[in-house]
C-alpha cells in the first residue's frame, strides 16, 4: 500500500463549504422552493455542514433538509456484496421542489443514479442538482455530472480511492491506494 496523499485539509474543506453554501444561497434565494438532501451514509455529514453554513449566511432562509438511503435502488443489490441500509428521513414531499442532492465523493455515478430513483418515491421534483465535495473525473460509468463541485481529481487509477474523514477534529480528505 502506497503512502496516502492529502487532497484537502480542514482549512481547505471549510473554505469549500463556505463557497458552496454561498453558491446555493445565490442560486436558491430563501430556499422556499428548494430542499437539500444528504445521501446516506457519507453525504449526510457534509450536507449538515452545508445547511449549517447556509443558516449562518442567510438566517432568514428556511431550508428543508432530508436524508436519503438508496440501498434498495442499487443496480448491484443481491449480487454478492452485502449492503446495510441506513434510515431515510424525508419529512416532506419533493413534489415540484428544486432538490440539491449532496454526497461526499462522485465516482462512477451509480450511487447518484440509485439516489435519484429513490428520491422519486417522495414526489416528482421540479429539478435535481448534485453537489459533491470530491468529483473523481475519468472514472464515470454513467453520464452524471455535478452541478456544484468542491474540488476535482483526475485519477485514472482504479486501485486508488478517496477517503473523507469527518470523525476527528482535523477533518481531511485522502487519496489512498490498494497497491
Amino acid at each position: 500500500m502506497s503512502q496516502p496523499k492529502l487532497l484537502l485539509n480542514s482549512k481547505q474543506i471549510n473554505l469549500i463549504i463556505n463557497r458552496l453554501a454561498l453558491q446555493l444561497v445565490e442560486n436558491h434565494g430563501d430556499f422556499s422552493q428548494t430542499a437539500i438532501v444528504g445521501l446516506q451514509p457519507r453525504g449526510v455529514h457534509f450536507a449538515k455542514k452545508i445547511v449549517d453554513r447556509i443558516a449562518q449566511i442567510s438566517p432568514s432562509a428556511t431550508v428543508r433538509y432530508g436524508e436519503l438511503d438508496h440501498t434498495f435502488f442499487r443496480d448491484d443489490i443481491g449480487r454478492g456484496e452485502i449492503h446495510i441500509p441506513k434510515p431515510s428521513n424525508m419529512p416532506f414531499s419533493t413534489e415540484k421542489l428544486r432538490i440539491v442532492l449532496i454526497d461526499d465523493v462522485l465516482y462512477t455515478g451509480r450511487s447518484v443514479r440509485a439516489s435519484i430513483d429513490a428520491l422519486m418515491s417522495f414526489g416528482r421534483p421540479a429539478q435535481i442538482e448534485l453537489l459533491v465535495l470530491i468529483n473523481r473525473r475519468y472514472q464515470r460509468e454513467l453520464p452524471i455530472e455535478p452541478t456544484y463541485i468542491g474540488t476535482s481529481i483526475d485519477s485514472r487509477n482504479t486501485e486508488e480511492y478517496v477517503k473523507v474523514d469527518w470523525t476527528n477534529q482535523q477533518e481531511h480528505v485522502l487519496l489512498l491506494s490498494n497497491k
